[in-house]
């Protein structure tokens, strides 16, 4: 199995998952999605009164200079992780 194919399978698991994660760790999915997928933050950072959005841009844009495939990677053990928690 490819790192791709683990990836997209991990992607499919994170939305099986029985127990909701705290939030910091939804934001760390979703950081870790984005660079895996779209490699570094781009667009403008969401304003003050989009608190989300903004914490999820923030999340992204730390991981800045993180390959994809590091970040699939990264996102793969953490959804290992979660699912063994269950």
């Amino acid at each position: 199995m490819t790192l791709q194919e683990k990836f997209e399978d991990a992607v499919k698991r994170s939305k099986s998952l029985t127990k909701r994660p705290s939030n910091d760790t939804l934001l760390k999915i979703y950081s870790l999605y984005k660079q895996g997928t779209k490699g570094d933050a781009s667009g403008k950072r969401p304003g003050i009164f989009d608190m989300v959005g903004r914490a999820k841009y923030d999340a992204w844009a730390k991981l800045k200079g993180t390959s994809t495939d590091q970040a699939q990677e990264k996102y793969i053990a953490l959804i290992d992780g979660l699912q063994a928690k269950e």
